[in-house]
């Protein structure tokens, strides 16, 4: 008798094993930043001086950071991020900077810069892999407390903290966070480097005072531009256009809610019992039906009765823009320019999630005229450095008409010119295309309101520029005669026997006439010009936009 074969799903069957997210993520580190040691270095510091300005905003502390890199030899670093923040919990120390997924903000709705509980973590890990030591965490949370000092590891396997050492110790900081890590790191200036992305999060953080000192002993002070503090989102529920089913189906069963009428109000934001009872007669579902009872076919059908609702936009105080004045603030603080302005857009909605898009424009100065256009991407107050050909706002801007505005441009390129083009994207949940969040999806709501953001700037740059470039002309004539004008006089002399005092004279009197005939030379100032004849040269296509957008 033949023996009995072991099926072989059975012995796949005992390789099978949960994996840990930190597991997980270090076998694949590149798809949080983690990629080369350039990057890696930037990822850590952009990840730790996100978390302090959000600390420090929530404690409403005006933030004041320090930020240094020191150069250990051989690809090595040493990174050194403290704050003036409210500081950390004990015991929630170890889970914060050694437990991948672990946060507070993944289940708000409200802006913030950090959400998934990963970054700061996933810098710990980073690391960890590449030099084995631990991270060094000191924090301290008032005058009347001591602070903490943990030497931390992550666990892979279990993604848990690992304590290597634990002390309390005296620190001449009343409250605050420093955080020291060791890693393997690439230091280099110019784009997408450490030096550019403080720049640019000091321009669209003009509360903040960084104090920043690279490998090289150099130490760049970035001081802030307003003692005002942004304005604290406030925490709402998601909106009804913005389910999907089975979102809508996991909450159905987890609410405590009697009756589908009273899930729909206290769930969603926006939706009152006139409304609860209008998206339930065009689903078809009885008010006083039992949300635990819902199938997963009704369930498509309140779907549908809220899509035939209509239903108000969520509310904007969920998110807190930078606002046009402070974002012209940190432009004028950062970039030498002639010719500043800033618009911030109405709030808008792309799947349920209220957002707002804000531009601000540097123009001339000591800006590269010969060059591409300097594009500054941001997303809740953070630089995006990297994927820029992926982003959305880069396709924004490159279908930008800008030869409207008085600048030079190729088809499906940015345009040429001394221009600094800032583009900032608020939002309870910002729509990035990976974990690393380096570029913004392409949704067409928010391609629009991009679109409509840069023509409102770019129509008072255009006045601006074709006042500069009138007076520029006007400059050039007045030159050309005021050349003439000895020749004039002695000429006069010759045919009419003028005297040499009489010439001088006569050379006075035909400046005069000049200034009286061209008018006084207008002054070209770098205000924020209104609107004025100019407009009328930017093409009709634009134009309609813009009254079809005033109309609604």
């Amino acid at each position: 008798m033949e023996k009995e074969e072991i099926p072989i799903a059975i012995e796949l069957a005992k390789k099978q094993r949960e994996i840990s997210v930190a597991s997980f993520f270090e076998k694949n580190r590149h798809l949080l930043g983690f990629d080369n040691p350039r990057k890696s270095l930037l990822t850590t510091i952009k990840e730790a001086v996100d978390n302090s300005l959000d600390a420090c905003e929530e404690a409403s502390v005006l933030p004041e950071i320090n930020v240094e890199v020191i150069d250990m030899q051989n690809d090595r670093f040493r990174v050194v991020v403290e704050d003036n923040g409210p500081g950390i919990v004990k015991k929630q120390i170890p889970n914060i900077f050694a437990k991948l997924l672990y946060g507070s903000k993944f289940f708000k709705l409200s802006q913030s810069r950090g959400q998934q509980g990963i970054g700061i973590s996933a810098s710990v890990l980073y690391a960890q892999l590449t030099t084995g030591k631990p991270a060094r965490i000191t924090s301290r949370i008032g005058k009347k407390h001591d602070a903490h000092y943990y030497e931390l590891h992550i666990d892979t396997h279990k993604n848990k903290p690992e304590i290597i050492k634990e002390e309390t110790l005296k620190w001449n900081k009343d409250h605050g966070t420093k955080i020291e890590l060791d890693l393997e790191g690439s230091y280099q200036k110019g784009d997408q480097s450490v030096d550019q992305y403080l720049k640019q999060t000091a321009i669209v953080n003009p509360h903040v005072t960084l104090i920043y000192t690279n490998p090289k002993a150099e130490q760049i002070i970035f001081p802030k531009a307003s003692d005002q503090l942004p304005k604290k989102p406030v925490e709402i529920k998601p909106h009804p256009y913005g389910i999907e089913i089975g979102v809508l189906m996991s909450m159905l069963k987890l609410t405590e809610n009697r009756t589908l009428q009273s899930f729909l109000m206290t769930e969603f934001s926006r939706v009152g019992s006139g409304t609860a009872k209008q998206i339930c007669e065009n689903a078809s579902l009885l008010t006083n039906t039992k949300p635990r009872d819902v199938t997963r076919d009704m369930s498509e059908k309140l779907i549908e009765g809220i899509k035939k609702t209509k239903i108000i936009a969520p509310p904007g105080d969920c998110i807190s823009p930078i606002g046009e004045n402070l974002l012209e603030k940190g432009l004028r603080k950062e970039i030498n320019a002639e010719f500043y302005t800033a618009c911030t857009r109405p709030p808008s909605v792309y799947r349920g999630n209220p957002f707002v898009v804000e531009v601000g424009i540097a123009y001339g100065g000591e800006q590269n005229a010969e060059g591409s256009m300097e594009l500054y991407r941001y997303a809740n107050r953070v630089p995006l450095l990297y994927q820029q050909g992926a982003c959305a706002v880069t396709k924004s801007v490159i279908n930008t008409a800008w030869r409207n505005y008085g600048l030079s441009q190729s088809r499906g390129a940015l345009p040429v010119g001394p221009i600094t083009v800032a583009v900032h994207i608020a939002s309870v949940w910002v729509p990035f295309t990976s974990e690393s969040k380096e570029a913004i999806a392409h949704y067409p709501e928010i391609i629009k309101e991009i679109k409509l953001a840069l023509q409102e700037c770019g129509r008072k740059l255009a006045s601006y520029v074709g006042k500069k470039r009138r007076v520029q002309f006007e400059s050039k004539k007045r030159d050309y005669i005021k050349t003439f004008i000895p020749h004039v006089g002695q000429a006069l002399k010759d045919l009419i026997g003028f005297k040499k005092d009489e010439e001088q004279e006569v050379e006075k009197l035909l400046a005069t006439i000049l200034e009286k005939q061209r008018g006084e030379l207008e002054k070209v100032e770098a205000e924020n010009p209104e609107y004025d004849e100019e407009f009328a040269k930017i093409g009709k296509s634009e134009k309609g936009e813009l009254d079809e957008e005033k109309k609604q």
